[in-house]
């Protein structure tokens, strides 16, 4: 008796291959997707052929029901067809970031948005390095120039209700106010390694130190110790839920680790566990949280439902951080680059 057809694949001899779902249905170029459906490998041990776009991406691996794919770089937005055995399978709707800057950057959070669309990025740096810009703007038709040249080692953006920008300085501990055309002034100072900041919506901003603390700075700019927790061997991330409720990620040397969420008295629980290096956090209107991450191993971002089920939302590697624009689309930071993606989720107001 020869070779068994199961070992050589040939389920799939007759019949054309048939797509059911693509998981995530959005990626980063680089990123890995799964393709589920029906007849998807070839016979004899042969693999399939995957195009996105057009475009040929790489196989991963390939078995008769499922397919993981690597979205080739260049790739749009577009339809996802399998050829197998000579036949091509129906085309299922896949949606890809798309790189709006050649500049090198090195964002370490979440990039910002305001209120015109203009988008706000960091050339962090490592720690005590001198760059020759800290902060970029990109305006609404994607031209990058230089917006914040003194500040080391910028590392959280927020804008208050009435659109002035905050940048937080992992280098001094200080929380600085930016007017629109890039002078800087110290609005607090004294918190540690500060990381990530927000607002809540009396106004209240709330600074994450990555030793252990969040400090909530109050209008009058009285700061006080808002919640303690483990340190980040990174940052702390801070996001407000529609509730108002706060949510903090901070990544550990653990490989199992958790979005906390903070009362309005500072006691922390955990709102969900099992996230690789949490980073970048974000709530659409809805109220479900994004977080920059890996889930089970696959990297990218991680849709959280309020009743947190986990789910990966955008496959893409180095993803640090993510905002959401007015019109849909979603701003991704990754260690080294900012891509654009035509989303369709309407993100939670942040000014």
């Amino acid at each position: 008796m020869g070779i068994s057809d199961a070992l050589l694949g040939r389920k799939n001899v007759d019949g054309s291959p048939y797509i059911d779902s693509i998981e995530p249905g959005a990626s980063l170029p680089g990123g890995a997707v799964k393709i589920i459906g029906k007849g998807l490998k070839p016979p004899r041990l042969s693999r399939p052929v995957v195009s996105f776009s057009g475009v040929k991406g790489s196989i991963i691996v390939s078995s008769e029901d499922f397919v993981i794919a690597q979205v080739p770089q260049g790739t749009q937005s577009g339809q996802v067809i399998i050829q197998s055995n000579g036949n091509a399978s129906n085309p299922r709707d896949i949606k890809i970031a798309q790189p709006i800057t050649d500049a090198s950057l090195h964002p370490v959070a979440n990039p910002a948005v305001d209120a015109e669309g203009n988008i706000y990025v960091t050339f962090s740096g490592s720690r005590g390095q001198k760059v020759p810009v800290s902060i970029y703007k990109i305006d609404t038709d994607y031209n990058i120039k230089p917006f914040i040249s003194d500040l080391m080692n910028p590392t959280g953006i927020a804008f208050d209700s009435g659109g002035q920008m905050y940048v937080s300085s992992r280098y001094d501990g200080a929380v600085y106010r930016v007017a629109p055309n890039g002078t800087m002034s110290t609005y607090a100072e004294g918190m540690g390694v500060a990381t990530g900041i927000a607002f809540d919506r009396q106004q209240n901003l709330y600074v994450g130190d990555r030793s252990g603390t969040i400090w909530r700075i109050a209008r009058d700019r009285q700061i006080f110790v808002f919640a303690t927790l483990e340190p980040s061997v990174s940052a702390y991330h801070l996001a407000f839920s529609p509730a108002g409720t706060l949510y903090v990620t901070g990544p550990t040397t653990s490989s199992f680790d958790a979005v906390h969420v903070v009362d309005p008295h500072g006691s922390v629980t955990t709102f969900y566990r099992g996230l690789g290096r949490p980073q970048g956090v974000a709530f659409d209107a809805a109220g479900n949280l994004y977080v920059a991450a890996s889930l089970a191993g696959k990297s990218g971002i991680v849709k959280i439902t309020p009743d947190a089920k986990a789910s990966l939302a955008i496959a893409g590697q180095d993803l640090v951080g993510l905002a959401f624009t007015r019109t849909g689309g979603a701003v991704l930071a990754t260690r080294q680059a900012i891509f654009y993606l035509n989303w369709g989720i309407q993100g939670l107001p942040l000014i």
